[in-house]
């Protein structure tokens, strides 16, 4: 049977392209606001498009801070995608607003110190050494980013039992931000691999594979 991945409808978010994207690597799909159907599924997948405070208070609103909270208690996996990564952290800071994240990670998004932006188009990651996400794809490959925030810094603190998070890297203009985290089963990316061609579906195959 094919593994089942909901995909979060809290008001924000390319939803159709992810949900073709998800479908095409061999996952049944279902789009819901609903938590039982959230909390059941193999797999969860979380988009987000948009400013930071708007994308927490939806996802508030379908009690989204709580199903992922609850999935990762039980080592299930979910994935997240622009600012479905982004909200994944403590706290977020546009345009003078700070509103606080789910904080399952350390770090603050912020604006990107770029003279352009949005960051819209193609780039390259430095992945992290022994990357599940990106296994099998070639290191030259690109990938689409459209966003102007992101995690600049990361300082996450070991020395504990459990196994730090292996994380990837992206440059804009000189400026070095995290593209994508692997944390067990918290899975993320700041670039949109939907819409990022053969490379992107590759990706989401190697997630959809790790249900």
């Amino acid at each position: 049977m094919s593994p089942t991945v909901a995909l979060l409808d809290y008001g924000s978010g390319n939803l159709r392209s992810a949900h073709r994207a998800v479908e095409a690597v061999g996952a049944e799909v279902t789009v819901t606001s609903d938590p039982a159907t959230a909390l059941g599924a193999d797999g969860l997948l979380v988009p987000g498009v948009g400013a930071f405070d708007a994308c927490m208070r939806g996802l508030r609103r379908v009690q989204g801070p709580r199903i992922i909270g609850e999935r990762l208690a039980g080592d299930r996996p979910v994935l997240g995608i622009c600012v479905g990564m982004q909200i994944l952290f403590e706290k977020g800071v546009e345009h003078g607003v700070s509103a606080e994240g789910c904080g399952e990670w350390p770090g603050i998004v912020e604006k990107l110190a770029a003279r352009t932006l949005p960051h819209m188009g193609w780039n390259t990651v430095d992945r992290g050494e022994g990357s599940a996400l990106f296994a099998g794809i070639p290191e030259d490959e690109r990938f689409y980013f459209v966003h102007s925030y992101g995690v600049r810094t990361w300082d996450f603190p070991g020395g504990g039992p459990t196994t730090p998070p292996l994380v990837s890297w992206a440059e804009h203009e000189g400026d070095r931000f995290l593209a994508a985290v692997e944390n067990g089963p918290l899975w993320a990316t700041q670039f949109h691999p939907e819409k990022s061609g053969d490379a992107g579906l590759a990706l989401l195959e190697n997630w959809v594979r790790s249900l």
